[in-house]
């Protein structure tokens, strides 16, 4: 660990801007966007700010969870008790994080063509990525697949939700849909489906079979993460869909 104060005390090869502006960001370590961010160190022991990054990460790890899991849901007052991290430092970081979510969470606009899950997860992402609660919720397309809307239909509790086929298309019947995909939360971040989730696909895709408005997709997100139902399983073999 390096405990030169300043970034700029590196040597080039070293420095995170540099390194990011010659690489892109996906090579830096979470320290190192951190450091980039911080501009400075100290904290005990005089820290570089990569080395400042580290103790800010290695402090988060006492919560038991990933600490860039803590650091996306953290306070200014609970950063502002790691030592080194003051006001300015601490509003910088929540600054960027809260950026990054709103980048994120960018819905796409009305009439865009949803063309796969990835596009249909960043339409959704807003009501469900992140939430602490089990959400279900159901994409509204016509018949070129274009967005007319989102629609949350149950909020559950941290563990589990319940949406019934009644309340998905009758919301979807209402607003005139002709193309549906829907998606749930896991808010453990886990995106594999439960036995659960394969009986209400089932069920859906029976119910979508019979009212002529195929499925196209379930999608189960999480954590910046998503499934595809549709890609994963062979349900869509099971209860064929028009397209």
């Amino acid at each position: 660990m390096t405990y030169s104060l300043r970034v700029l005390d590196l040597p080039a090869t070293e420095r995170p801007r540099e390194r990011l502006i010659a690489h892109g960001p996906k090579a830096l370590s979470s320290a190192e966007l951190i450091a980039i961010l911080l501009g400075t160190g100290q904290g005990p022991g005089k820290l570089s700010a990569v080395g400042l990054g580290h103790y800010i990460l290695q402090t988060l790890e006492q919560h038991k969870r990933d600490p860039l899991e803590v650091l996306r849901d953290i306070h200014v007052q609970e950063l502002m008790q790691i030592p080194g991290v003051g006001p300015a430092k601490a509003a910088t970081i929540l600054a960027a994080i809260e950026l990054g979510k709103r980048v994120f969470q960018l819905r796409p606009g009305e009439r865009t063509v949803i063309d796969g899950p990835a596009t249909a997860a960043m339409a959704l992402s807003h009501d469900l990525m992140w939430q602490t609660q089990e959400r279900f919720a159901v994409l509204l397309l016509d018949v070129k697949h274009r967005l007319m809307g989102t629609q949350v239909i149950t909020i559950g509790t941290a563990t589990e939700t319940l949406a019934h086929p009644r309340d998905i298309f009758r919301e979807v019947i209402r607003q005139n849909a002709t193309r549906i995909i829907v998606a749930h939360n896991h808010p453990s971040g886990n995106t594999e489906p439960s036995p659960e989730d394969l009986t209400l696909t089932r069920q859906l895709l029976a119910a979508a079979q019979l009212l002529a408005i195929p499925l196209l997709d379930h999608l189960i997100l999480g954590n910046g993460n998503h499934t595809s139902l549709r890609q994963t399983t062979q349900l869509w073999e099971e209860f064929p869909q028009g397209t």
